[in-house]
Formats: C-alpha cells, structure tokens, sequence
C-alpha cells in the first residue's frame, strides 16, 4: 500500500506531539515532517514533497488563513485544515482548503477527532476528476452550446503562448481551468521563484481538461499539452522542426529583468508560428511580454490582454495595450471563452 505523506504545520509542541502519536496509528499514513510556522511549511514542502498537508490556522508570523490566500497557489497540495478557533472553516474552504477539522474539544475526544482528520487526509490525497469546461465559481453562460462547440473546433492556431507575473498565478489558473481538451498545444511563462513551478504545473493538471506540465528541455507542443517554463536559470523557447514544435531551455542573462521572460517565448513564437498562433498577456508588474506581443502580432498573431479592472497588477498588459500589440483587451472571466471562439471561427 502506498503511504500517504504528511506535513503537519501546528506550533503547538504539545498538539503536535498528539498528531503524531494519532496519526501513526493509521495505517496508509506516514507523517513526512513538522513545520512550526508558515515560512517553514513552505521549505519543507519543496523538501519533502508530501501528498497532504495538515494546517493550524492560529500560527506565528502568519495566520494560516492568510497562508493558504498568498501561498498556496504556488503549492500543488490539497490542505486539511486543523483548528480550534470558531467560525474558521468558511474562511479556509474559501482561501482553498481541501476539508476542514475541528480540534478536539469537551463536546468529542481525541478519538473521534483522529478518526476524521484521517478521514479526511485520505480523501484529500486522492485525484480529483479532471473538469471538464468549469472552474470554480465560472461557469459559461450557455455551457452545453459552447462545450458542443469545443469539440468541433476549426483549429486556426497551431499554438497558444501566455505570459504573467504578480497575480498570474490565479490569473493562468482561471484562464486555463474553463479551456477545453481539444485545443492546440499551450506554452506558459509565468515569473514565480525557483522551486515552485513543478508543483503549479501539478496544481493545473488535477484541475484542467488537458495535462499540464513543467517542461524539459525537447519536449514537443502537442494538442492537449500544457508546458510551463521552469523558474530559474534559463529561458524558454518555442522551436520548430519537420516534426513540428517543441521547446528549448536556453541559458541567457535575464531579459527585460526576468529568466525565464515572456518576451523570450513570445518572440520565439512569433518566429516559429508567425500567424499560426495565439498570445495571452495577463496580469504583472513591468513590461516583460509586452514587446514581444507586439512582435507576435506583427506577425499575424491573434493577441490578447487582460484588461485593468481584473488584473491584480496592471503593469504588463497595460504596457502592451499602449503599444499596440494587444487586438482585444479583456477582463479576465471572458479571456478564456474568446480563445475558443477565435480558434473556432473560419
């Protein structure tokens, strides 16, 4: 039986020693490490790795509401919320919780509690379906005409790049969460620090219709793949061959302050695909991608930009929108629904 790796975050010594003792009890869990804060669950994530993490919320230098709203997103881990304090659980499940568990109190003992926060692990661990055309709290306005749609599109690109930085995160999650499978292959640069980009990547493809991964260097751009940059030292670029198009890793400095830069893939693939492809710039700090969707446009790109309502930072696309390199400045819920009606339309 594969064990179910856990990282507990409770500063309590006491409750921590507790949740070990309970926990190595049950079988098919395996209590990978403790964190005594935030800042340290986050280090031990990249080390370790876990399937589930186990949250306090009434922890130092971050509560862990707050930890679950600025951090999480970059983590690709389900999170069992773990807590004594009252009217909590609306606020975790909001902020991404997974489930929520009340500490033990008078009214239930340590038993019962143990019972249910395993429960709960082992449900958390387990995949969830793909989805199909949805995301949480976006549905389309008429779903079953658009989902028939998806599946008879007229692909007219041969590949999607996007770009962003601050609020990106979400931004890319949001877009990429309501696409359907059948789409051209998607390239991604999305500035996040080293370390976290595998475990976004993993995030997106539990949640999407189409597999998501951290690219290597070589690997093709297919229909229903999605390649993310890896954050560090070098750039993504998107390539073509006889075969058709796969990205290269290339070690450069930075570019318009950035490694990997948006502007790097979206020149790229202005040169590879020319009108054969599709540009999303989202919200960020800067200009990185501005002029490189210029670039794509220039070159018969279809392009398109976040507007300034819905971008957490408009700094980049607003870049790109005065220099002309945006066709259609959008806010973020309907960016997804203009990639498939432009890629469907003759």
């Amino acid at each position: 039986m594969n064990c179910v790796k856990v990282l507990i975050v409770e500063d309590s010594i006491f409750f921590r020693e507790i949740l070990l003792r309970e926990l190595r009890k049950e079988p098919g869990i395996e209590v990978a490490g403790i964190a005594a804060d935030p800042f340290e669950a986050r280090d031990k994530l990249l080390e370790l790795r876990p399937d589930v993490m186990v949250l306090d919320v009434g922890l130092p230098r971050m509560d862990g509401i707050e930890f679950l709203r600025r951090l999480l997103p970059q983590y690709s881990i389900p999170v069992v919320v773990s807590s004594a304090h009252a009217g909590v659980e609306a606020g975790a499940m909001a902020a991404g919780a997974a489930a929520f568990v009340a500490k033990p109190d008078s009214s239930r003992g340590m038993e019962d509690y143990a019972k249910e926060l395993a429960l709960s692990i082992r449900t958390a661990s387990k995949p969830r379906e793909r989805r199909k055309f949805r995301a949480p709290g976006a549905a389309w306005e008429d779903e079953d005409a658009l989902e028939k749609a998806a599946f008879s599109l007229k692909i007219r690109a041969s590949v999607i790049a996007i770009g962003a930085s601050t609020g990106g995160t979400e931004a890319i999650y949001s877009v990429l969460a309501r696409l359907p499978e059948q789409l051209p292959g998607i390239v991604m640069v999305q500035h996040m620090p080293p370390g976290f980009t595998g475990m976004y990547a993993e995030r997106l493809d539990r949640d999407c219709a189409f597999h998501v991964k951290e690219a290597a260097d070589g690997d093709r751009v297919e229909p229903g793949l999605a390649l993310l940059a890896p954050a560090g030292d070098r750039h993504m670029k998107l390539m073509r061959d006889t075969r058709g198009y796969y990205v290269a890793l290339h070690w450069m400095d930075k570019v318009s302050g950035h490694r990997p830069s948006v502007d790097v893939l979206f020149d790229s693939v202005a040169d590879a695909a020319g009108d054969k492809a599709l540009g999303v710039l989202l919200t960020g700090m800067g200009a990185d991608g501005a002029k490189g969707l210029l670039k794509m446009r220039s070159r018969g790109a279809y392009t398109i930009g976040q507007d300034k309502e819905t971008s957490v930072v408009y700094g980049m696309p607003m870049v790109a929108n005065s220099i002309g390199a945006v066709a259609r400045q959008l806010p973020l819920s309907a960016i997804s629904k203009e990639i498939v009606d432009r890629l469907g339309r003759a």
